[in-house]
């Protein structure tokens, strides 16, 4: 039996609800977690002297994790993006743009990781925020087969921000297809955002039969609550 722990988490550019720009305390809330696998959205990277400033790669050094950037568009000259760490080795990976004409560029990153015994096939998404560029969203990721056209069809974990805070046709899709975290049976509360005060729950974890849930929880520590806009949900498996 492979154990491990993955979490995702929105990290805003690293800016808190207190809007100081802070990829440090990013990292103190990811060493408080001490996940194996992470998928980080909204991630800011910008190749200056200042190291901080290339968010990916100064969390990936202070966590002691390789990582893969799947760059979405620019801002201000910086990548965009999502981003997965881990502190297993990954063997392969691609982004896929799953952005919708006239909306914010999305994507989907895939991220193949040897945890050892096993191969993961780990998916960080961050998805849009209207109905209608979900629904065109949802269908392309699963009528393309991105998440089960790279080898055979187990052992998939999808994670992120899924901008769906209610039971819609991306939800509906995903359960179909996959078990799921349910927020309120495994983390007690149904919601992740704004996250000192959260009204909806946008961040969810799907997975296969393959792979056991033997754990749950949102991260609600003094500095999460302040890190970030959203809470990171934290889940332990077994392979």
């Amino acid at each position: 039996m492979n154990s491990f722990r993955i979490a995702t988490y929105n990290i805003h550019k690293c800016v808190g609800l207190d809007r100081r720009s802070s990829p440090e305390r990013i990292v103190e809330v990811l060493k408080e977690i001490d996940a194996d696998v992470i998928a980080l959205q909204e991630v800011l990277c910008h190749s200056r002297p200042n190291r901080r400033d290339h968010q990916a790669e100064f969390i990936a050094e202070e966590l002691g994790m390789d990582f893969r950037l799947g760059e979405n568009r620019q801002i201000r000259g910086g990548d965009y993006g999502n981003a997965t760490f881990t502190r297993f080795k990954i063997a392969d990976s691609a982004n896929y743009d799953i952005t919708v004409k006239k909306y914010e560029a999305r994507g989907c990153l895939w991220t193949d990781i040897d945890t050892g015994p096993t191969q993961l096939q780990f998916f960080n998404v961050h998805m849009g925020t209207s109905f209608f560029e979900r629904r065109k969203q949802v269908h392309r990721l699963l009528q393309e087969h991105i998440f089960d056209s790279h080898s055979e069809p187990k052992n998939r974990l999808i994670a992120g921000d899924f901008n769906e805070w209610t039971t819609g046709l991306t939800t509906r899709l995903f359960k179909a297809n996959f078990n799921s975290v349910d927020a309120r049976l495994h983390l007690g509360k149904n919601r992740t955002y704004p996250g000192i005060m959260p009204l909806v729950h946008l961040d969810h974890v799907y997975f296969d039969s393959d792979i056991k849930l033997t754990n749950a929880f949102l991260h609600r520590s003094k500095t999460a609550l302040l890190a970030s806009d959203h809470l990171p949900v934290v889940a332990d498996f077994d392979i």
